[in-house]
């Protein structure tokens, strides 16, 4: 009887629910997200995704529109697919990260979408300047821990 009622008065252990919390909270407000994809079932998907969540996709099909559409407007987020035709997402990203340096823009994070889940993959996207990495099939809840993490960590810089 004693243990049980130490157990049931001791306080919670919050450092379980904490951490997730605070991540979770960073991109709790509505983002906008553009997501450079060019396969139509990888679209529809993230774009489903990130709108139950609250979020506005804006949908491009390759990575010389991703670029232009960021020289033009502003992004909280890119969700960036590596493999598409014309530029792919690394060229993509390092037009984006060049310009951003040359006009003194704020950084857009970028979070890498790709089939290409080998050791080493990661690391080639973060050498790449990308702020993360989602492998495909994009798993729901892995998205949205990549894009409470890259965007928590965002605005600690910012």
């Amino acid at each position: 009887e004693a243990q049980r009622l130490a157990h049931e008065t001791a306080p919670k252990d919050a450092t379980t629910v904490k951490p997730r919390m605070d991540a979770a909270m960073a991109s709790r407000h509505p983002l906008r997200i553009l997501l450079a994809e060019d396969n139509a079932v990888n679209q529809k998907l993230a774009q489903h995704l990130l709108e139950r969540r609250g979020h506005t996709p804006i949908l491009v099909a390759n990575g010389r529109d991703a670029v232009a559409l960021t020289d033009r407007d502003r992004f909280d987020l890119v969700l960036m697919d590596l493999q598409m035709p014309e530029m792919d997402g690394f060229e993509a990203t390092a037009a984006i990260r060049t310009r951003e340096r040359d006009t003194c823009q704020p950084r857009v994070p970028i979070i890498a979408l790709t089939a290409h889940a080998m050791q080493g993959d990661r690391r080639r996207c973060l050498d790449a300047d990308m702020d993360g990495y989602v492998a495909k099939p994009i798993k729901p809840v892995e998205l949205f821990e990549v894009i409470d993490r890259v965007m928590a960590a965002s605005h600690a810089i910012a």
